[in-house]
């Protein structure tokens, strides 16, 4: 990557639940490889006492190969094996040097579906970024659990940046990057989850301010499930839909244009080895990052 451009890229990579794992799992590493992402966020990782992570063994394969860290809780719904985890990973060109798994939940849903899985927030802190994976509630109808789940990952972003996002006042700029949120939301962009994100609406007072990076940058629907040229999509019967995201927290006043989204475009969207990535199209986000650390 160029001085001062930090590219990130986001799949939900599909490996737990949808066909063809390990033909898919070569054509994500051909896709990383192409790109050269410095970030990549992945959902529906995976990983048991008797199978080796699936993002582990896309990380190890790529031509230049990714730290990565992965949090995930058990799948009770789908799965009778006590020692799977079921979750999200965050791969990075430079070291790791902390991560935290947050529970989403809620444990006590009504719908079975979100009560057997631990929907995740997984946090990496990688060469001064916040970097942060999470997988929210599936259905088009869990929009009720979706919206305590997004005000629960903007709690946990608020508790983890400190005072690193307080505006200090004109002529004083920010000096670190905003927060970077990626993830399958099983949202779309007009549902009140992510209109809340975007800092388009409020909650009970309450209010916040993301960048999503395909509405500040993007060309396009950018429709990140579409039946009509992926298969797995098709068999799933999904409709056409945006659900996965880059977000990038509040550019304003930040020194050297620090979070300003650049571009937005798709990724793993077609075949580089002649089979889908995943029933997920991936997002690849070009943000400005002044103070980029050689790899």
């Amino acid at each position: 990557m160029p001085d001062g451009v930090l590219r990130v890229a986001q799949l939900n990579a599909g490996s737990f639940l949808e066909p063809d794992w390990e033909e898919r799992r070569h054509e994500i590493v051909s896709w990383i490889d192409h790109l050269r992402p410095d970030v990549v966020c992945l959902q529906e990782i995976w990983q048991s006492d008797g199978s080796a992570n699936t993002a582990g063994s896309i990380a190890d394969s790529l031509a230049e190969p990714m730290a990565w860290v992965f949090g995930g809780h058990p799948a009770k719904g789908f799965s009778s094996d006590p020692t799977l985890r079921f979750g999200s990973a965050v791969l990075s060109r430079f070291e790791i040097e902390s991560h935290t798994l947050f529970d989403l939940g809620p444990a006590d849903a009504a719908d079975p579906i979100v009560r057997s899985i631990g929907w995740e927030l997984l946090h990496a802190h990688t060469a001064g970024l916040d970097v942060f994976s999470t997988h929210l509630a599936p259905a088009p109808s869990h929009g009720v659990y979706r919206v305590a789940q997004v005000r629960a990952i903007d709690a946990h972003i608020r508790r983890i940046r400190g005072s690193a996002d307080d505006l200090r006042g004109f002529g004083m700029p920010r000096t670190t990057m905003p927060s970077i949120l990626c993830g399958d939301f099983n949202a779309e962009p007009d549902s009140d989850e992510i209109r809340w994100l975007c800092g388009l609406t409020s909650f009970e007072g309450d209010t916040t301010f993301h960048q999503d990076a395909w509405r500040v940058a993007g060309e396009g629907p950018g429709l990140t499930q579409d039946w009509r040229d992926n298969y797995i999509a098709a068999g799933l019967n999904v409709h056409r839909k945006r659900i996965d995201y880059v977000f990038v927290g509040d550019p304003f006043l930040r020194e050297g244009n620090a979070g300003r989204v650049l571009s937005a475009r798709l990724g793993f969207h077609e075949p580089r080895t002649g089979i889908a990535a995943s029933d997920h199209r991936g997002v690849v986000v070009d943000i400005a990052w002044p103070t980029r650390p050689s790899a």
